[in-house]
């Protein structure tokens, strides 16, 4: 057996045995967990006081303006006659920097839902749920759109149809009233 094994041999032996505590040491642990003696935490911070990190793209810039765009719109309602039905706001600058962010506004007091179908979503009730503004029946959603003419309605408690009131009305092959968007040049 070398010097090293040796060395290595009395180590392992010594941390076999238990440490030898001094004969006061569970009375001093347990007066001090009597004492609560624990030393005091540093409080968290508040949320409202932590660092956040927030991501910032194309589509959450566009939906702010668009939200601008509405909140300016509503305040303005009353003095300058109806709010548009569609609003042409901002650019969007994605993958296709021609598409617009287009708004849909409805006003439907009884309503407890509303979403937008068009060609733009594949006619899916649940693609586009519309959000409510306020308390009297105003329901909006934003909605990237490239430049082009859509077909689109609002169904209204997951079962009614609905055109836009705002805008013309066009029948599908399926004899369903439809309003119509162009967005751009198109």
């Amino acid at each position: 057996m070398t010097d090293h094994d040796e060395v290595l041999e009395r180590a392992i032996e010594g941390l076999k045995a238990p440490p030898e505590l001094s004969p006061d040491f569970t009375v001093r642990v347990m007066a001090s967990i009597a004492a609560d003696e624990t030393p005091e935490r540093a409080p968290r911070p508040r949320w409202w006081r932590r660092r956040w990190t927030i991501e910032v793209t194309p589509l959450s810039l566009a939906a702010a303006a668009a939200l601008g765009v509405l909140a300016v719109g509503l305040s303005r309602a009353g003095r300058e006659g109806p709010v548009p039905t569609v609003v042409e706001t901002a650019a969007l600058a994605t993958s296709t920097p021609a598409a617009q962010v287009t708004q849909f506004l409805l006003v439907a007091p009884g309503a407890d839902s509303v979403s937008v179908v068009g060609d733009f979503n594949d006619w899916s009730a649940t693609a586009t749920p519309l959000a409510r503004a306020n308390g009297d029946g105003l329901w909006w959603v934003t909605v990237p759109l490239s430049p082009g003419r859509y077909r689109y309605a609002f169904v209204v408690n997951g079962t009614v149809w609905r055109p836009d009131p705002q805008t013309s009305v066009v029948e599908d092959e399926f004899g369903r009233p439809n309003s119509v968007v162009t967005i751009g040049g198109a």
